[in-house]
C-alpha cells in the first residue's frame, strides 16, 4: 500500500507577539463556521485530500444507533471489520511520517510490535445542549493568570476554534465524559516479563452542572469537577481513597485533594496529589498527571501549538471491552496483544510543552497529539530532564453512543527504558464497568463521605 504522507493545516499562531488573553475569544463571525465548515466542536467537517480520512457526519450517537444491551459496555458496531493493513518492523518505514517518536520507538524496542490500522470512522459525537454551550464558549471564553484558568466559561471545551497551545490543552482537560459518571475498572502494573497484579479501582466524576442540585455559584464558582475513587483489591490497598476538587485556576487555589489511608484509618489533606507525585496502585509507573493521559494545572510548561497532522492513533477500541476476553489474553510482554487493537488514521492537533524555566518535573518535555473531533489527548510522548524519549502514553478511545460521549476503553503508558508498562481502566473480568447519569449530591464530595467510603 502506498505510503500516506503527513498534511499539516495552514495555521496563523502568533506566538509570543500577543497575549494569551486576546487570543482567547472568537468573533462571532468565526464562531459561526461552527457547525457548517467545521464540526459543533471546531474539528474540520471535510475529509482530506487522500480520502483515507472521511467527512465527519455526525458520528454515531443516541439518534443514529441502537441502543445497547449494556450502556456501559456499548456494542461493537464493526464486529465484522477486517484490518487494512498491519504496520511492522518489516513495514515501519513507510509509515513513519503518520507515527509519533514514542510509537516508533515501540517498533524499535519490540521487535513482534504490530498496529493493525482499520478504515477510519470519526464517531465522536456529544448531545446537542454541549454543541450549544461550545459556541456559546467560543465567543466568550478567555484564559487568566497567564493560561492557567478560564473565566467566562461554562461546562466543556471554551475554545472551539483554538488560535494557541493552552487553549488546546484546556480543551482536552475540559472536554465532556458524560457529566456525572461511575466507573468500575482495573489498573494493572505490567512488568518486563509481563507479570501483573490487578488493582481494582472505583471512581466517581462529576461536574457540578450535574449535581442533583446543579450548580451553585457560590460554592462551585472555582470547581472544575469533583473526583472520587476508592481501591477494592488487592487486600493490601483495600479502602485507599482519593477525594479531588479540581479547580479551574489551580495557581489561584490549588487542587483540593484528600487521601483515605486504610492502614491508618484517617483522612488526610493531600496537597502533593499534582504534577509529578507517584499515582497510588500504579507500581510508581505513573505520575498524577498522567491520569486520563493528561489532568491539572498547566501552568508549569509553556504550550506551543505545532500545528495539525495526520496521525495513526487507537481508535474505536471496542475490542478491549469483549468480557469473554481475560486479562491474560490482552495484556502482553512488553505490549497488549495486537488482536485486541484498533489504530485509525485521524487527523491530531500537535502540541509541544516545555518546562518552564525554573519549574520541576521529571518529565522536561511533552509532545501532545489531541483528536481534532473529541478534543481529548490520544498519544503523548514524554522525554526525560536530557531531552531522551522516555515514555509513551495512548488512549483507546470509544465512542459510548448510548449517552454521546467519547472517553476511553483503557490507556496505556509504557516505560521505554524499563519494559514495564501501565493499563488502566480495563474491565472485561468485571461484572460492570460504566454507569452514566449518576444522581450526586455535593455532600458525596466531603471528607466525611470519603471516610465512610474507606470504611
Amino acid at each position: 500500500m502506498n505510503k500516506i504522507k503527513t498534511t499539516l493545516s495552514v495555521l496563523v499562531v502568533s506566538l509570543g507577539f500577543i497575549s494569551n488573553t486576546t487570543l482567547a475569544k472568537v468573533s462571532a463571525d468565526e464562531a459561526a463556521k461552527l457547525g457548517t465548515s467545521l464540526t459543533p466542536m471546531g474539528a474540520e467537517v471535510a475529509g482530506n485530500a487522500a480520502g483515507t480520512i472521511p467527512k465527519w457526519e455526525g458520528g454515531l450517537n443516541s439518534k443514529n444507533t441502537t441502543k445497547s444491551k449494556d450502556s456501559g459496555r456499548p456494542a461493537n458496531p464493526f464486529p465484522d471489520e477486517k484490518a487494512l493493513f498491519v504496520i511492522t518492523n518489516a513495514n515501519l518505514s513507510e509509515y513513519t511520517s503518520n507515527l509519533s517518536e514514542g510509537q516508533i520507538a515501540m517498533f524499535k524496542k519490540y521487535p513482534d510490535y504490530k498496529m493493525p490500522v482499520y478504515k477510519t470512522k470519526r464517531t465522536a459525537a456529544f448531545p446537542d445542549s454541549i454543541y450549544k454551550t461550545v459556541k456559546t464558549n467560543a465567543t466568550s471564553a478567555e484564559l487568566m493568570d497567564g493560561g492557567n484558568g478560564l473565566k467566562n466559561f461554562s461546562i466543556s471545551y471554551p475554545f472551539p476554534i483554538p488560535k494557541n497551545g493552552d487553549e488546546v490543552i484546556w480543551n482536552h482537560l475540559t472536554r465532556y465524559r458524560g457529566g456525572a459518571a461511575k466507573r468500575f475498572g482495573t489498573t494493572l502494573p505490567v512488568q518486563k516479563d509481563g507479570s501483573f497484579t490487578t488493582v481494582n479501582i472505583n471512581d466517581k466524576l462529576v461536574w457540578p452542572d450535574f449535581l442533583s442540585t446543579g450548580r451553585d455559584p457560590k460554592k462551585d464558582d472555582n470547581v472544575l469537577f469533583y473526583y472520587l475513587s476508592t481501591i477494592t483489591a488487592p487486600a493490601r490497598l483495600t479502602g485507599t481513597s482519593l477525594l479531588v476538587h479540581d479547580t479551574l485556576d489551580q495557581v489561584k487555589e490549588p487542587r483540593r485533594a484528600w487521601v483515605y489511608n486504610a492502614g491508618q484509618r484517617r483522612v488526610r489533606r493531600a496537597p502533593n496529589v499534582a504534577y509529578d507525585s507517584p499515582g497510588a496502585g500504579t507500581d510508581g509507573l505513573r505520575t498524577t498527571d498522567n491520569y486520563d493521559m493528561y489532568n491539572g494545572s498547566p501552568d508549569r510548561y509553556n504550550w506551543k501549538l505545532v500545528g495539525k497532522k495526520e496521525l495513526y492513533i487507537p481508535y474505536n477500541a471496542y475490542k478491549l471491552l469483549d468480557t469473554t476476553a481475560k486479562y491474560k489474553s490482552i495484556v502482553g510482554q512488553g505490549h497488549l496483544n495486537a488482536d485486541y487493537l484498533r489504530y485509525e488514521l485521524h487527523r491530531v492537533w500537535q502540541v509541544e510543552a516545555t518546562l518552564k524555566e525554573g519549574a520541576r518535573h521529571i518529565y522536561a518535555k511533552r509532545t501532545f497529539f489531541i483528536d481534532e473531533d473529541s478534543w481529548g489527548a490520544s498519544v503523548i510522548d514524554q522525554y526525560d530532564g536530557r531531552g531522551k524519549l522516555w515514555k509513551l502514553s495512548e488512549a483507546h478511545k470509544i465512542q459510548f453512543y448510548d449517552v454521546d460521549a467519547s472517553w476511553l476503553a483503557a490507556e496505556t503508558l509504557h516505560d521505554l527504558n524499563s519494559g514495564r508498562y501501565l493499563v488502566t481502566g480495563l474491565s472485561n473480568e468485571e461484572p460492570n464497568f460504566m454507569k452514566w447519569g449518576i444522581k450526586a449530591r455535593r455532600k458525596d464530595f466531603s471528607t466525611s463521605a470519603l471516610r465512610r467510603l474507606g470504611r
